[in-house]
C-alpha cells in the first residue's frame, strides 16, 4: 500500500471514524507474525477492534490494487483528449475487474432483500 492510503487508514483510525454497516464475514489464517502486528495496533489505536483493522487493510488493500492494475491500450478508440488524439479503451484488467465487482455487488445487494 501507498504511503498516502497508510497514513489516511492511520488518521481515519486515530479519528475512530463512523463505519458502515457490514454483511460477510471470512475466516482468515493469519502467521504469527501477522497477528502481532495486528494485536500491536489495536493496542494502538484502543477504539479499533483486531477485526476493524483487519477490514480497513483489507479495503485499503483492494482500493490500491485496482488503482495499481495497469492501463492497457485497446484496439477501440473511446474518445479524444484535449489535443484531438484518440484515447482507447482499456484492454487491461481493470474493465473486467469493475464489471465482475458490479455483479457480485448486485447479487449480494439482491440477496440482502
Amino acid at each position: 500500500m501507498s504511503a498516502t492510503s497508510i497514513n489516511t487508514l492511520l488518521e481515519n483510525w486515530h479519528n475512530r471514524s463512523e463505519r458502515e454497516k457490514f454483511s460477510h464475514e471470512y475466516t482468515v489464517r493469519l502467521t504469527a507474525h501477522e497477528q502481532a502486528k495486528i494485536a500491536a495496533l489495536a493496542e494502538m489505536f484502543p477504539g479499533m477492534d483486531e477485526a476493524q483493522i483487519v477490514r480497513d487493510l483489507i479495503a485499503s488493500a483492494l482500493t490500491e490494487l485496482e488503482a495499481g492494475m495497469p492501463y492497457v491500450a485497446g484496439n477501440r478508440v473511446i474518445s479524444e483528449d484535449e489535443q484531438g488524439d484518440p484515447i482507447y479503451e482499456d484492454a487491461g484488467l481493470t474493465p473486467r475487474f469493475l464489471e465482475l465487482t458490479r455483479k457480485h455487488l448486485q447479487d449480494i445487494e439482491e440477496r440482502k432483500d
